[in-house]
């Protein structure tokens, strides 16, 4: 039993390797800053009204989706999913290492141009965050990960086309799903038990949010598309595929 579980952990510490020396690094750095950055300005409002409410996060977090979707089309749908662990795993430590630093005596440079304590102490609550937002935001983008990468495979296994059409219809798909079920999850974690917002407020925000959210991947998607065909064409991430393949054919 021991050794089929060191076993397994050692075959996925490689597969993780593996993985992330295939995927270009530039693609990686930014899904991981869109996340962290979506994380962070989700404490500013955007739009606040009675059955909508969108935060600055929102700039972000379409980003992320995209990033998802061009991950999935050309690794695969578990691949889709270990990274976007790891970038969950490297936005905690980012909150962490925020908190731990709101709570050092220095001020901020803020403070210097305004003399407020309160501008200070309101910047360090801001980058220390809070640990609910933190913990709902997390259990929010993990599972809303799986939904998308599971949504988005599952559509392009049956597709015939391998062309923007085709990328658009399951990237489209899977998104406004997932965003969706990332809204709700938020919102009942944390909007509904600590803001006291009623259930309706709950799903109202998080259809219209997912819609909002769709938009941006929408109006960006083409640049995704191109960067999958590059990918495919000179045949970025061939080493991790061939191993993929001949795991399945095994």
């Amino acid at each position: 039993m021991k050794t089929s579980l060191k076993s397994f952990l050692n075959s996925q510490k490689e597969d993780y390797k593996l993985l992330f020396r295939n995927i270009p690094s530039l693609a990686i750095t930014f899904f991981f800053l869109s996340v962290i950055l979506a994380n962070l300005f989700a404490n500013k409002e955007l739009v606040s009204y009675k059955y909508v409410a969108l935060d600055c996060g929102f700039v972000f977090s379409w980003a992320m989706f995209l990033c998802m979707d061009v991950i999935c089309k050309r690794y695969g749908g578990k691949a889709s999913i270990k990274v976007s662990t790891v970038a969950l795993l490297v936005n905690l430590a980012a909150s962490g290492l925020f908190y731990l630093l709101s709570l050092t005596p220095g001020m901020w440079g803020e403070f210097y141009s305004t003399e407020s304590l309160e501008v200070n102490r309101a910047l360090n609550a801001t980058f220390g965050g809070t640990w609910y937002i933190v913990l709902g935001s997390g259990l929010a983008f993990m599972v809303s990960s799986i939904v998308n990468a599971v949504i988005n495979t599952l559509i392009g296994g049956r597709l015939i086309s391998n062309n923007f059409i085709a990328f658009a219809i399951r990237s489209y798909a899977s998104t406004i799903i997932a965003q969706f079920v990332d809204n709700m999850i938020f919102a009942t974690v944390v909007s509904k038990v600590f803001f006291g917002w009623t259930w309706t407020q709950v799903f109202i925000c998080s259809a219209i949010g997912a819609v909002c959210e769709l938009l941006g991947e929408v109006l960006f998607s083409h640049i995704g598309y191109r960067v999958v065909c590059s990918w495919e064409k000179d045949k970025v991430g061939e080493q991790y595929l061939q191993k993929k393949n001949k795991i399945q054919s095994a």
